[in-house]
């Protein structure tokens, strides 16, 4: 049975969570920040329709947009990926093989489903469920490969006719739609990669289509070598159902307020450790290296610039947030330098071990904390109910320093405080 994908991704995805508890702003423009409030990384419909553009800094628009009543949020990223985990839900319900590609897009199997029915009454019945169960609009591609699965999906976006519902199992209709999206659209094909093939001669996905794939590997890569045989209806990419434990864990933030001091600068990094330390548990490994990195800002006029790191072997590999912070403060004690405004930190966790599997050596100083699995669980399990509900000292209670969010919106979904109220 040949292989069918659909890619499912939902519509502005950040503007429509912020939105689904806000009726009032329908059809009005909506964007949303990055990190303390700094840029456009989101924006509705209407807002797109305005020409705002991605990546502005948002104190360049900030009049003329609110003069036109535009609407802005600060980014809420625990509302988006409680709204993205209920999306996700919906789709391992409808379909038992799904790849979550992003916090707003997922690949599914669907492989057999032209049997039963249509693929685009499939496609139409996934869309309609996730909107009338999530409230969340997404846009269905349908195709023999996930490189055409995108183009396809990238078609019922920019196409409203089509219903954000199309299907390119048919080779007419690839032919005719690779015809008309411009290289640089094709999954994996950037700006830098399009500037070179339009070079060569190539402007349209079809045209890439059409190239020499020995010619295009021995120019660029396998990989893309590997895209011209998507496009070809060759199905090179099988849907990844999980992912494994990463290799690598970075918790790290800019402050809403420059830093001065290091009492505060190990408050931060004592956080993050902490953040860190969540995620590796979570994915049931243990960390031995610790780096911390500081640094001030590269555009601070009239300031000197000041970047360092520092790092620590344990012992012995740990998950404890109480030995990741104690790490990390002593990497920080040894890049802190007074007189300096310290403009963002972070923490990185490497070599990893999965529990069980390291050997100590004869000589190695290992002095285990009590008891350290269980409290460790009981914390994750206290904070997976709500967000910082137990913290450890190190990590301050007065932080002045976290992230400016000026717009945020409510948690309407995950802390009971903000539940909406009707009155």
């Amino acid at each position: 049975m040949k292989p069918v994908f659909a890619l499912v991704d939902c519509n502005n995805f950040y503007a429509s969570c912020e939105r689904l508890f806000r009726p009032d702003l329908h059809g009005r423009p909506i964007v949303v920040l990055s990190n303390n409030d700094g840029c456009v990384v989101a924006r509705s419909a209407e807002a797109k329709l305005l020409g705002i553009k991605m990546g502005v800094p948002y104190f360049k628009i900030k009049d003329e947009y609110q003069a036109m009543g535009g609407v802005v949020f600060s980014s809420n990223y625990a509302l988006y990926a409680d709204i993205s985990s209920r999306v996700m839900q919906v789709l391992e319900m409808l379909s038992p093989k799904v790849e979550v590609y992003s916090i707003d897009e997922a690949f599914i199997d669907v492989s057999g489903i032209q049997s039963l029915t249509p693929l685009s009454v499939f496609g139409a019945e996934l869309q309609s469920t996730v909107a009338r169960w999530v409230g969340i609009n997404v846009g269905v591609g349908i195709a023999p490969t996930k490189t055409l699965a995108k183009l396809a999906n990238y078609a019922a976006k920019r196409w409203p006719a089509t219903g954000g519902v199309v299907d390119l199992t048919n080779p007419v209709r690839q032919k005719k739609l690779l015809q008309l999206v411009p290289v640089e659209e094709v999954w994996g094909i950037g700006r830098r990669l399009a500037k070179q093939l339009n070079a060569m001669g190539i402007h349209t996905a079809w045209q890439l289509a059409q190239a020499n794939s020995k010619v295009i590997r021995r120019q660029f890569s396998v990989v893309v070598e590997r895209t011209v045989c998507e496009l070809n209806g060759e199905s090179c990419l099988g849907l990844d159902e999980g992912l494994g434990p990463k290799q690598q864990l970075i918790s790290s933030r800019s402050f809403g307020e420059k830093i001065t001091e290091l009492a505060p600068l190990c408050q931060a990094v004592s956080q993050y450790a902490c953040r860190a330390a969540e995620k590796l548990r979570l994915q049931h490994s243990y960390c031995r290296l610790v780096q911390v990195f500081v640094r001030t800002s590269p555009f601070a006029p009239n300031q000197p610039y000041y970047s360092n790191s520092a790092l620590t072997v344990l012992n012995v590999p740990s998950n404890d947030s109480r030995e990741l912070v104690q790490a990390a403060q002593q990497c920080l004690t040894q890049i802190w330098r007074p007189g300096y405004r310290y403009q963002k930190a972070g923490v990185m966790l490497t070599d990893f071990w999965p529990a069980g599997t390291y050997q100590a050596s004869l000589f190695d100083e290992v002095s285990p904390k009590p008891r350290s699995k269980q409290l460790m669980a009981a914390m994750d399990k206290i904070n997976r109910s709500g967000k910082g509900r137990i913290f450890l000292a190190a990590e301050g209670i007065q932080t002045d320093w976290k992230m400016k969010r000026e717009y945020l919106s409510p948690a309407y979904t995950t802390r009971i405080s903000d539940l909406p109220k009707v009155t």
